[in-house]
């Protein structure tokens, strides 16, 4: 990883960088911090001849070579003193929370509209809504693209962005065309290692999107979950938040294993932001209030729920695991003061 003395190489500056680390078969991929820009060599960058010569630039600051098999997401990198603003919320500064319905049904837009103002009223800072949905089954709905207008629709009537899960290179265009704010890759395409790499090009160095990464449906490891974010990063984005929501196989009684308790697992090896999902590691409704407040008090950063103003009406998993909207306030203002409490702010 290059460092350079100054916010960012000049292009002169890069195409030499370039240039030199392209004699040893590697390649630079620039990504922008919140205090300079750095550069990841891609490729084996343990060649001494390549790093003293790296080195030997007067533009350059160091080379931090870190061993680890995340390069970029690990806590020693330059990365970590950047911060992620999402939503008028600095995560880690204060409680980020999403909210919204599981699967928007396009036949029925208002009770997306009333859903994404109840959340907002219920201290949501984020909107969410499914417009397309991963079914094991294939004969169940899959989401309608005609839905992205709608989730669109909420975010102008509630000033609030949005967060929708993409599951193809189609996707990520419209999304991004549209003006979604957070890409979410679900827990059947966490290892999709394809779609990660299209996600972190598709996103470049751009600073104003982000990407919610959840642990992948299959007791992913906490070192295979990190890599799979370092996907992204290694294509330019840092802007990822890690995401447990539950893995299999299941616990008796709920819809996955909770694994809200690997959050200080992830902080003890990365510097991203975790947002806990407590509605799919669960999957019922009355279940979800409490691993939400367990989340928070192993350390999350924020919480992504499901809620809906109706949910005996709504499509997808909403009739079974979203929080009604006076269910979610109470929540929202539980995690919050245990927020303040676990940082000492309430003591």
């Amino acid at each position: 990883m290059i460092l350079p003395k100054s916010s960012r190489l000049a292009p002169e500056q890069e195409a030499e960088v370039t240039a030199i680390v392209a004699e040893f078969g590697c390649k630079i991929q620039p990504i922008i911090g919140a205090v300079r820009t750095i550069y990841a060599i891609l490729g084996d960058e343990r060649d001494e001849l390549m790093i003293n010569r790296l080195e030997g630039l007067d533009y350059i600051d160091r080379i931090d070579r870190i061993q680890s098999p995340f390069k970029l997401m690990d806590r020693r990198s330059d990365l970590a003193n950047g911060r992620l603003t999402l939503g008028g919320v600095t995560l880690g500064k204060e409680l980020f929370v999403i909210a919204g319905q599981c699967t928007i049904d396009p036949k029925n837009p208002n009770f997306f509209y009333e859903t994404a103002q109840a959340v907002k009223e219920a201290g949501a800072q984020m909107l969410r809504g499914g417009v397309w949905k991963p079914r094991t089954n294939p004969y169940t709905f899959q989401g309608d693209t005609k839905s992205l207008d709608i989730l669109m629709e909420g975010s102008r009537r509630t000033g609030l962005p949005v967060d929708t899960e993409v599951m193809e290179e189609e996707h990520i265009k419209l999304a991004l065309d549209a003006g979604v704010t957070l890409l979410q890759v679900g827990a059947r395409n966490a290892l999709n290692y394809s779609l990660l790499r299209a996600i972190g090009r598709a996103l470049g160095t751009r600073t104003d999107r982000a990407v919610l990464l959840k642990r992948s449906i299959h007791m992913g490891a906490v070192n295979e979950f990190i890599s799979a974010a370092e996907y992204i990063a290694a294509f330019g984005n840092p802007n990822i938040i890690l995401c447990p929501r539950g893995t299999s196989p299941g616990l008796d009684g709920y819809r996955n294993h909770p694994d809200e308790s690997i959050t200080p697992l992830l902080k003890e090896k990365t510097w991203a932001a975790v947002v806990v999902d407590p509605s799919h590691s669960v999957g019922k409704a009355s279940y979800v209030p409490a691993c939400a407040l367990a989340a928070v008090a192993y350390g999350a950063d924020g919480l992504c729920i499901e809620s809906h103003v109706n949910p005996s009406h709504g499509i997808g998993d909403d009739p079974k695991q979203a929080l009604t909207p006076e269910v979610l306030h109470k929540t929202i203002r539980q995690a919050k003061q245990l927020w303040s409490v676990r940082r000492g702010d309430g003591a």
